[in-house]
């Protein structure tokens, strides 16, 4: 693939970016690394190598849910300044 100034406006157009050209001179070369780089990652073989949508496994992390006793509702007002008719007091809301 022919890495140009003119694939590189049309990626900035893409993703709606206005590039100056000082910005387009800093940034093809940048551009053509990273495609180099993806390049490399498409000649590794990966033949007979099972696709992996998850390559870490997920495990049920949460606790099991337990009814436990609520705070009152003196305990949870107890520790703010913004209170107001034993509820929290919080900005007008337009």
């Amino acid at each position: 693939m022919d890495i140009n100034k003119e694939l590189m406006l049309k990626v900035a157009e893409n993703a709606k970016l206005k590039l100056t050209d000082d910005e387009l001179k800093e940034f093809l070369p940048q551009l053509k690394e990273v495609l180099e780089f993806f390049s490399q990652i498409d000649r590794v073989d990966t033949k007979g190598i099972e696709t992996s949508v998850q390559p870490v496994e997920l495990k049920n992390m949460l606790r099991e849910d337990e009814e436990r006793p609520c705070l009152s509702q003196e305990d949870a007002l107890k520790n703010t300044e913004h209170k107001k008719d034993g509820y929290f007091k919080g900005p007008k809301a337009v």
